[in-house]
């Protein structure tokens, strides 16, 4: 496969780095991660071992996406954006023992296909952003995200929706429930709290 790693960065032997993808300086990749092919891996972001990652991803620079995260296809991850594994963190047992690998059960941060964490983002496992959604800069999601959603503050609340282009959509005109992107076009439905594209969009 054809790929491209800085010097400085670690990539493990047994990762696999799909055709096209870029892993930049201080970067690291762990053993057994699967990254897809045209992704970008940030200076000094993470990949945990065994992360899937699907094509045309983006982890800017110093996001940290520690395993068993799963991520789509086309998914943005925000700068210093961090995607958590336990939610009950601990260094020390309660005997005082320093924990170690086996001590603890890893949950995952599941990211569907085309959604974007912003900037500083947190995401604390275990939990589910949705297609297309989006979590704002400085956000900490505590629970599952639904599908082209807009979310923001601490803890993460829905405020909106957003289309595939990413901005955010606007109410239709005496059309109760309709949604329409102003950049795009596309109009979408919304019924008992989640979204859905139109055929015909």
């Amino acid at each position: 496969m054809s790929f491209r790693t800085q010097p400085t960065a670690q990539v493990d032997e047994t990762a696999t780095i799909g055709d096209g993808s870029t892993v930049w300086d201080l970067a690291q990749v762990r053993e057994d991660a699967r990254l897809g092919s045209g992704c970008i891996v940030g200076r000094g972001a993470y990949v945990g071992p065994g992360v899937r990652i699907g094509d045309n991803v983006k982890l800017q620079n110093y996001a940290l996406v520690y395993e068993p995260a799963v991520l789509g296809d086309g998914v943005f991850v925000g700068p210093a954006a961090v995607l958590t594994n336990d939610y009950s963190p601990r260094s020390v047992d309660p005997q005082g023992r320093l924990k170690r690998g086996g001590d603890w059960e890893a949950v995952a941060v599941v990211v569907a296909e085309g959604a974007s964490l912003g900037a500083r983002s947190v995401c604390v496992a275990p939990v589910r952003v949705g297609r297309w959604a989006l979590v704002a800069a400085g956000a900490v999601v505590t629970r599952d995200v639904p599908d082209f959603a807009l979310v923001a503050g601490v803890p993460a609340r829905r405020i909106g929706w957003v289309g595939r282009a990413g901005v955010r959509l606007v109410e239709r005109e005496g059309e109760s429930g309709g949604w329409e992107c102003p950049q795009t076009g596309a109009r979408y439905d919304e019924k008992d709290g989640e979204l859905v594209e139109r055929a015909d969009s």
